[in-house]
């Protein structure tokens, strides 16, 4: 009896295997399987070559079904409460009729490359809800905490027909700027009080920040979280006006009393039909793919570099020469591209 459980399940595995070509996830995805769309997105985030081929493919045939939802790139200190931010306003969408993913960008582990928090256990209650797809993604070696093929998973979760990404990283940094890159609205939240050694860091992200939210604006901290909101919106009228023609606003929350997350939404509703009647909205997603496509030529090309055989012992030996300071770095890097130019690399 056992043996004809373990030959049924074999049988079945190898069914599900072999439909998950990019014609069957496709199909899958475009039907609302959440289990196909896990496994398209595990087969873009995969490193073979075979794999590679099969998920253009599969990106190619889902291009004409995305760009209807709103990207929206939420990030802050860790601590600052994202995840329940997250949880709180995935709720309300909910609520409101829309179906919501949620790409949560986790560190990665040292040792086995994976997922560290796991977001699905600090969402615990929108990760059982429906109309909610939570897909948490290690990042890798990644700057600003964005996995490398976020910008994929983004066109396979429109393509299975959900209304609003959320987009959630590691933490704040100027590489966290890259987040920037991939969604329409980009959220910044922020704790009253966090002091000054923080704000190196804030100005390069408040820069780029559509709105600023101050989290855990409740009990005592609701005095402080109103002050640092007006504060940081005198703040945002001084920096140079966006090309958006959009002012940043600054808005308190508390996820926990569930007070201000609707206007914090209203804020991103009137961004989003400001910038759809300026045209910026849509000019702003062509510059973003001219931007990956620039990035996805730099990223061959250095694969290409570093792959060559014959670049690897060139490096080796130019390694060498620079550690017995024989050679700057810079004269080192020339040598290493003039190599590759005269015929080691592959179309220069």
């Amino acid at each position: 009896m056992e043996q004809q459980q373990f030959d049924k399940w074999i049988n079945q595995r190898k069914k599900t295997i072999s439909h998950r070509t990019a014609d069957g996830l496709f199909e899958g995805i475009r039907a609302g399987n959440i289990a196909d769309l896990s496994a398209a997105i595990t087969l873009v985030e995969s490193t073979l070559e075979s794999d590679k081929q099969q998920a253009q493919a599969l990106i190619q045939r889902c291009l004409p079904h995305v760009g209807n939802a709103i990207r929206i790139g939420i990030t802050g200190v860790p601590g600052v409460g994202k995840s329940t931010f997250i949880e709180s306003v995935g709720k309300i969408l909910v609520e409101q009729g829309k179906h919501v993913a949620v790409l949560a960008i986790d560190p990665s582990s040292a040792t086995s490359g994976g997922s560290i928090l796991g977001d699905k256990t600090r969402m615990n209650e929108l990760a059982v809800t429906k109309e909610v797809y939570i897909r948490p993604s290690a990042a890798g070696s990644t700057l600003g905490g964005v996995a490398r093929k976020t910008r994929e998973t983004i066109f396979l979760c429109e393509a299975a027909g959900f209304d609003v990404i959320l987009v959630e990283t590691v933490g704040v940094g100027q590489s966290e700027t890259l987040v920037h890159s991939m969604v329409d609205f980009f959220l910044l939240l922020m704790l009253s009080g966090a002091g000054d050694e923080l704000q190196g860091i804030k100005r390069g992200i408040m820069e780029l920040a559509d709105a600023l939210v101050i989290t855990k604006a409740d009990g005592d901290n609701l005095k402080r979280a109103k002050l640092a909101a007006s504060e940081y919106a005198a703040a945002m009228h001084l920096f140079p006006p966006k090309s958006s023609q959009w002012i940043a606003p600054a808005k308190t929350c508390s996820s926990i009393d569930k007070i201000g997350l609707v206007e914090v939404l209203d804020v991103i509703d009137s961004f989003v039909n400001t910038t759809k009647l300026n045209g910026w909205f849509d000019a702003h997603r062509k510059r973003q793919d001219n931007y990956w496509f620039m990035e996805g030529v730099k990223e061959k090309l250095m694969a290409d570099l570093f792959e060559a055989p014959s670049m690897k012992v060139r490096i080796q030996q130019l390694q060498a020469a620079l550690l017995a300071g024989e050679i700057s770095a810079f004269q080192a890097a020339d040598q290493l591209f003039n190599a590759y130019k005269k015929g080691n690399g592959t179309g220069i």
